[in-house]
């Protein structure tokens, strides 16, 4: 009797733009983790690192990995002039540290820690508002809202205007299925913001205000001063990464503690654990996936060759799910031992996210004033509507149900 031929597998495929993916990515980077720590993707010509001590490697290593041409896969947005719109983003030393280093004055520790009230009273307009509703869209009614607010009045965008400014920015990481580039759409809204922002310096040399915006003019360092299109590209970035990624990380934090009732109790029984809340959704599902690098060197790796020249995904959520360092990372779980190992989802070194602290206390706030309002919620997972966007993974709607504690509690 002949033995049964064992079940093909088919290799590993990981596509980015692919809408499966978005919708979960995990079971592909487990996969890519143990069967293709060196990934190549021969049709869209770029390589990717999926294991936790690559990827934090690929943050530190700026030498022979480059931001020079940008942190994005599209063909579009990525090359020598990415820092027109990502800034130091695309920017290696010692041009990234004397950007980094001007524009850092306004995220000092002290700086940050002086907006709480404000992102305090700003949840609780909110909250007051879906009070008067019992049923939102968590996403439009908050999570989109505040983020956008705080970093609109850093930067003194007038309260009429951000609205737009918002759907400018969601237009510039969305992609339709089957678009492997920036779209039109997302080109003719970096126009206009790029042409709103630098109509706003040009006010702002006028007529200076107190905010960033004037800060940024006024900036100097050993005498060095941003240029107009530094500023420019500066606000850009501030706009997608100061209002996308924390806009995520808050409708993440609600969906996934819906999806786990146990853990959700924990915060709403104890607010001292809304740290952790906020933590866990980092590692468990960031919204910051894939940071792009570009090789420039042929990087020997896992018995493979990365070849100068080559673009490189370094894939941030598939970091924080390797077994290698995380215990159960398929679990989400808010007692998970303290301090982490170190998270991939503000980046690593000298490229580490300078709103990173900001965005802690943003989501740390605000779920705080969820909490304090809101007794339980449930979700509508019928109504639950994705972002489709190849760096960044989260919610473009969360319809939610609310139950209010009383007012006098």
């Amino acid at each position: 009797m002949s033995t049964p031929a064992a079940p093909t597998v088919d290799p590993v495929s990981y596509d980015p733009y692919d809408y499966a993916i978005h919708e979960d990515p995990y079971p592909t980077y487990e996969r890519l983790r143990e069967e293709a720590p060196l990934y190549h993707n021969e049709e869209l010509d770029f390589w990717a690192l999926s294991r936790h001590a690559d990827v934090i490697d690929g943050f530190r290593d700026t030498e022979r990995l480059s931001n020079s041409h940008g942190v994005s896969l599209d063909p579009a947005a990525s090359g020598p002039h990415a820092s027109r719109t990502m800034s130091f983003l695309a920017m290696d030393p010692p041009m990234h540290g004397r950007m980094r280093g001007l524009v850092s004055k306004g995220f000092t520790p002290r700086r940050v820690a002086e907006l709480e009230p404000r992102i305090r009273q700003i949840a609780r307009d909110y909250i007051a508002e879906m009070r008067e509703k019992g049923e939102v869209d968590l996403i439009g009614d908050f999570a989109g809202r505040l983020p956008m607010d705080v970093i609109s009045e850093m930067m003194g965008v007038p309260v009429a205007d951000r609205q737009e400014l918002r759907r400018l920015s969601d237009l510039l990481v969305h992609r339709e299925e089957g678009d492997r580039d920036v779209p039109p759409e997302g080109a003719a809204a970096a126009l206009e913001l790029v042409v709103y922002y630098a109509d706003m310096l040009a006010q702002r040399k006028a007529r200076p205000t107190d905010d960033l915006t004037s800060a940024l003019l006024g900036a100097e360092l050993d005498g060095d001063r941003l240029t107009d299109d530094e500023i420019t590209g500066f606000l850009f970035l501030m706009v997608v990464a100061g209002n996308e990624t924390t806009t995520k990380l808050l409708g993440n934090a609600w969906y996934w503690g819906w999806r786990n009732p146990d853990e959700k109790a924990k915060p709403f029984s104890d607010p001292s654990r809304i740290p952790a809340w906020v933590e866990e959704t980092l590692r468990y599902d960031t919204s910051s996936q894939l940071l792009a690098r570009v090789a420039t060197v042929d990087i020997p790796i896992h018995g493979g060759v990365i070849p100068a020249g080559a673009r490189v995904a370094l894939l941030a959520g598939s970091a924080n799910r390797d077994p290698r360092v995380f215990t159960d990372p398929g679990r989400y779980d808010l007692d998970r031992p303290e301090p982490l190992p170190q998270l991939a989802s503000f980046g690593f070194g000298r490229h580490f996210c300078l709103g990173a602290s900001l965005a802690r206390l943003e989501a740390r706030v605000a779920l705080e004033e969820l909490v304090a309002a809101v007794e339980d919620y449930d979700v509508d997972p019928a109504g639950v509507e994705r972002v489709h966007s190849i760096n960044v993974r989260g919610f473009a709607a969360v319809p939610t149900a609310l139950r209010f504690r009383d007012r006098a509690a």
